[in-house]
C-alpha cells in the first residue's frame, strides 16, 4: 500500500484537515509522512528602493514556515506517525510543479492536500495549486476540503 505520504501545510484550517487525514491514512497503513511548507521567494525580489528591508521580511516568512512545521511535527508526534518536514523554496515557480518535483525526489506514493474549492472568478484569479497537482501527478492525490466550506 502506501509507504510515504506527502502533505503540503500552511496555517489554514484546510491544510490542518489534510494533515489530520494524512495522519489517519499513515496510521492505518504504517506509512510515514513528508510534510512540506512552501515559501515563495519571488516576492522578495523587489527593488530595495520600494521595500528597504526585504531580507528581514524574507526571514520573517521563513520563521513563520518553521513555526508551521513545528506545529505539524507536534501533531504527527502526538499521533506517533514517523515523519520528515521540509521548507520548499520557490523562486516564482508554479507551486504545483515544485510540490510534484519534491514528491518525485522523496519517492512519495500518495499526496494528501487541502483544497479551498474556489470556483468562478475567484478560481480564475487565484488559480488552484491542488488542481495543478491533480492534473500532473503520477501518484494518487487525496483532496480534503475544510469542514466549514460548502
Amino acid at each position: 500500500m502506501y509507504q510515504k505520504i506527502m502533505v503540503p501545510v500552511d496555517d489554514s484550517k484546510t491544510a490542518l484537515r489534510a494533515l489530520e487525514e494524512a495522519c489517519h491514512v499513515a496510521q492505518a497503513v504504517g506509512a510515514s509522512v513528508y510534510a512540506v511548507h512552501v515559501v515563495d521567494l519571488a516576492q522578495f525580489n523587489w527593488g530595495t528602493a520600494e521595500f528597504g528591508d526585504s531580507l528581514a521580511l524574507r526571514r520573517a516568512v521563513e520563521e513563520a514556515g518553521e513555526k508551521v512545521l513545528a506545529h505539524t511535527s507536534g501533531i504527527l508526534n502526538a499521533g506517533k506517525v514517523p515523519h520528515e518536514t521540509a521548507i520548499l523554496e520557490s523562486g516564482g515557480d508554479k507551486i504545483a510543479d515544485l510540490l510534484l518535483d519534491a514528491a518525485s525526489e522523496q519517492q512519495v506514493d500518495l499526496i494528501v492536500m487541502g483544497t479551498h474549492g474556489f470556483s468562478g472568478l475567484l478560481h480564475l484569479l487565484l488559480g488552484s495549486v491542488a488542481e495543478g497537482v491533480v492534473r500532473k501527478s503520477p501518484v494518487p492525490v487525496l483532496l480534503v476540503r475544510s469542514q466549514d466550506e460548502d
